[in-house]
């Protein structure tokens, strides 16, 4: 054999040493954040585009606003004499001629689905555009700065609301495992059945007792009227009348969400490694956090984030009944008027909180939780 083909036999090895575990695992990471990334972009964009279709009827809200159009220069003809003298013809070429220049200031002498397009593409970059019969307290009918004038009281109420919900019924949870059997656990399942009812039909009966007979507390609203210049007392009459809103949410949902919690507590609690801890003398309190609350955290996790991100949108019906100015009324008010631009405003802010939220949980629960990992096929695998 010659020289030159040893040598190539001694070199090849090197030239095909393997990547390092490193360069694989970020690789991997790379490629996994990518894919998710472009799935939950589709997403978003399916999402809204069925948005608009749906907010403006398939096209027949532009039928209306035509019609409304037409409606109100003829309305403009007839009340204006000098308008109203002039020839037939000379007459409805000027109505025709006004009407197009609206039907153009408004996009409507463009075709729908031309419209749909550059409604999504607008949207998805965030450019919200402006209401066609809303407007904020300021007057104006940005779309963007209607929302965030409304953002800020539906993220008190909701926030606040899910707060004492999540952190209540985990403690709650926690408490009922411990007594499995016990007095409050069978009362607890028992009250379970009755977050079936909504949050506003608590409200109603809440704002009946304490409102209407007892008068302890205000029927709606954010603050008392007229709004106190006091910062302090400003505080004060928003916690006044926070009360009634946020527990009936609390009510509505916290035996349900306590019995889901405590299903978990005792289905982790009672694996083969939980009855091996005990076996070994560790304390209860070392039990749920490390072989109980450990596995369940992810769900624990989701759960808080879901509720942080529907705190957000806000509750049409809820918000109505309480007369609480925050995005739900908004929304309310927005399908009323057949009014796209809000609509759709909303769904957008909402979709890219809850891909963005999907997103970041999958990282987290990789943190929280080392049976799960990246998988190299690019999904979570445990």
């Amino acid at each position: 054999m010659s020289e030159a083909a040893v040598d190539s036999q001694q070199v090849s090895p090197l030239a095909e040493k393997p990547p390092s575990p490193a360069l694989e695992t970020l690789s991997r990471i790379a490629k996994y954040t990518g894919m998710r990334l472009v799935v939950l972009f589709l997403t978003v964009v399916v999402a809204i585009f069925l948005t608009i279709l749906i907010a403006n009827m398939g096209g027949y809200v532009d039928n209306i606003r035509r019609g409304e159009i037409r409606e109100t220069v003829q309305q403009t003809f007839r009340s204006n004499r000098a308008l109203a003298e002039l020839p037939q013809d000379v007459r409805e070429a000027r109505m025709q001629e006004l009407i197009a220049t609206m039907e153009h200031q408004q996009g409507l002498d463009r075709p729908f689905i031309v419209r749909t397009v550059s409604f999504l593409k607008n949207a998805l970059t965030l450019q919200l555009g402006r209401a066609s019969r809303m407007a904020s307290a300021s007057g104006s009918n940005q779309v963007r700065l209607i929302i965030l004038e409304r953002l800020p009281s539906t993220l008190v109420l909701f926030g606040i609301a899910d707060l004492i919900l999540f952190f209540l019924s985990v403690g709650m949870a926690l408490g009922l495992s411990r007594r499995y059997g016990s007095f409050w656990d069978k009362a607890i399942v028992a009250l379970s059945p009755s977050s079936a009812a909504p949050g506003w039909f608590y409200g109603i009966f809440l704002i009946l007792v304490f409102a209407a007979i007892l008068r302890l507390l205000p029927f709606g609203g954010m603050v008392a009227a007229p709004v106190p210049n006091n910062p302090w007392d400003y505080f004060l009459s928003l916690l006044k009348h926070l009360i009634l809103p946020v527990t009936a949410l609390t009510i509505s949902q916290l035996f349900l969400s306590a019995f889901n919690w405590r299903t978990f507590f005792l289905i982790y609690s009672s694996e083969d490694y939980v009855e091996m801890a005990k076996a070994k003398g560790l304390t209860s309190r070392s039990l749920e956090r490390r072989y109980i609350m450990r596995p369940t955290m992810p769900t624990i996790i989701t759960n808080f984030a879901l509720l942080m991100i529907y705190s957000w949108t806000g509750a049409p019906i809820f918000e109505t009944i309480f007369q609480w100015p925050g995005l739900g009324r908004v929304t309310v008010l927005a399908i009323g008027l057949y009014d796209t631009a809000v609509i759709v405003g909303s769904t957008v802010v909402f979709a890219y909180l809850l891909a963005i939220t999907a997103f970041l949980l999958e990282i987290i629960y990789v943190l929280v939780d080392p049976r799960v990992k990246i998988g190299g096929s690019g999904s979570a695998t445990t």
